[in-house]
């Protein structure tokens, strides 16, 4: 895929809706659309077949995902299009490969996750191929992430650890403490795999976040007293 290449929808008028559900089924048929596109590079490759149906796999995985977050999360129009954008981010990278060893992890998940509004800890691990090293990469020119949200989240940038290292395991810092249960975040994290001081590979991950209530229930088993913290946003 030529570098710089984004089909994301950005200020898009002129299919809008105020109807956040008719906006909903219109983005949805739009994911389905787009990714014909993204076949058609896969394609254009000419890969080995068990490479070429890991891309594939990995771009049905992703319109599968997405529409159910479409369907299921988004409550207003800017939730479907971080939701939508996340989507289309995350078949470019389906369809770019996966040969870095990144996991990018929110909760404990990677990929679609749910958590609480506040400073979110966000762990970033990757392992380099042999006689390289991995680093903290940039996303666009001097954009250090793509970030996107209904709540104005952002990553903290300072005192980054942008050196290099055998082994990736960073944490950042994910300030969502305007968020509120059922807003949405999503946001790509890049990392460049080095040798001898020059950048042979670089690969992005993305992540959407669904904030959700935290709530404590007390329950009683046999005259024992214990807690049990869920989840819950879609209930209320």
């Amino acid at each position: 895929m030529p570098e710089g290449y984004d089909g994301m929808r950005t200020g898009d008028e002129s299919e809008r809706t105020d109807d956040p559900n008719e906006y909903k089924r219109t983005c949805i048929d739009f994911i389905e659309d787009i990714s014909h596109d993204y076949e058609a590079w896969v394609d254009y490759y000419k890969l080995p077949e068990d490479e070429d149906k890991r891309r594939r796999a990995g771009i049905q995985a992703t319109i599968t995902r997405t529409n159910e977050w479409l369907a299921k999360v988004a409550q207003s129009i800017k939730a479907v299009d971080v939701i939508m954008n996340d989507g289309i981010q995350k078949m470019a990278e389906s369809t770019a490969g996966k040969p870095l060893e990144i996991g990018v992890f929110v909760n404990q998940k990677s990929g679609y996750t749910e958590t609480k509004p506040g400073v979110i800890d966000v762990i970033i691990k990757g392992h380099p191929r042999k006689n390289r090293k991995m680093k903290l990469g940039y996303h666009f020119k001097d954009d250090r992430f793509r970030i996107e949200s209904t709540c104005g989240a952002y990553l903290e940038e300072t005192n980054l650890p942008t050196s290099e290292s055998n082994e990736l395991d960073l944490h950042l810092k994910l300030h969502a403490e305007n968020g509120k249960p059922r807003d949405v975040i999503s946001f790509t994290v890049t990392v460049s795999e080095i040798e001898n001081d020059v950048e042979f590979d670089r690969r992005g991950v993305s992540t959407v976040v669904h904030l959700v209530f935290t709530i404590k229930v007390q329950c009683n088993f046999y005259g024992n007293s214990f807690f049990i913290s869920s989840f819950f946003s879609r209930i209320f």
